[in-house]
């Protein structure tokens, strides 16, 4: 069978996440609902974006964090754990290219992101009126987003020997560039300085790409938000692919 060995890995990385779905889905669904009361009690009547009421405004960007957050975590929790209990020679032996070994990681982070996202967004829905201007948008910016993050959580499941330098870079880097990104608030609220910063930040533009889809407004260009988006995607899918060829701390 051509591509056996990639239908079977993604497979299995989707069932790992989905035999845990308690954890795996509903536990950020419930974070992100709980998010949303808290945010939304204390703002909603106080702020109003793009003319959007803030809790409308604020839902689309938490069920994008969801799609970001879940997707690195499914294919770096994946690839640290397999190191760590050492059966991750039981993917490498098997004649599966580094391609489809790369694919079929990413593609499962994918699907648990939009699983979780969609999730988030039917538990969140209620709250207020929401539109869908764009949604081709919509759906772009989460495939991406979502292939960006599981791309990245390749990388960091490559990187890290144990589970707190994997805890580390979440921390330092995921956390930081997702909470950072105009998902609570948007960008033209801050100093000019601090508008700056937030331009450098690539999550910004798959946040804001993805609000896009749903109000038809958004703090930058959808097409920038493309542009920026498609190319930090091409980036990295480039840069885990040769780690993966060079076997880079995944082959002795």
């Amino acid at each position: 069978m051509r591509y056996g060995g990639f239908s079977t890995l993604l497979y299995k990385e989707v069932l790992r996440f989905w035999k845990v779905g308690s954890q795996t889905v509903g536990a950020p669904v419930l974070t992100a609902l709980l998010y949303l009361l808290i945010f939304s009690h204390v703002m909603e009547g106080h702020v109003k974006v793009h003319g959007v009421i803030y809790t409308a405004f604020l839902i689309p960007g938490l069920v994008m964090m969801s799609v970001l957050q879940n997707a690195f975590a499914n294919s770096s929790s994946s690839l640290i754990q397999s190191k760590v209990t050492g059966n991750i020679v039981f993917v490498l032996l098997p004649p599966i290219s580094y391609l489809e070994f790369f694919a079929a990681y990413v593609l499962a982070s994918v699907v648990r992101g939009l699983v979780v996202g969609a999730g988030v967004l039917f538990a969140t829905f209620w709250f207020a009126p929401l539109t869908f201007a764009e949604p081709g948008w919509i759906l772009v910016f989460a495939l991406m987003g979502g292939a960006i993050l599981g791309s990245l959580g390749v990388i960091a499941g490559i990187w890290a020997d144990k589970f707190d330098q994997l805890a580390a870079f979440q921390n330092f880097l995921i956390m930081p560039l997702t909470f950072l990104s105009g998902v609570f608030y948007s960008i033209n609220s801050l100093p000019p300085f601090w508008q700056q910063v937030s331009h450098w930040n690539p999550v910004f533009y798959m946040i804001d790409g993805f609000r896009h889809g749903f109000f038809g407004v958004s703090d930058a260009s959808p097409w920038l938000s493309l542009a920026v988006v498609g190319t930090c995607l091409a980036v990295l899918t480039v840069l885990t692919l040769n780690l993966l060829k060079s076997g880079y701390k995944l082959r002795a």
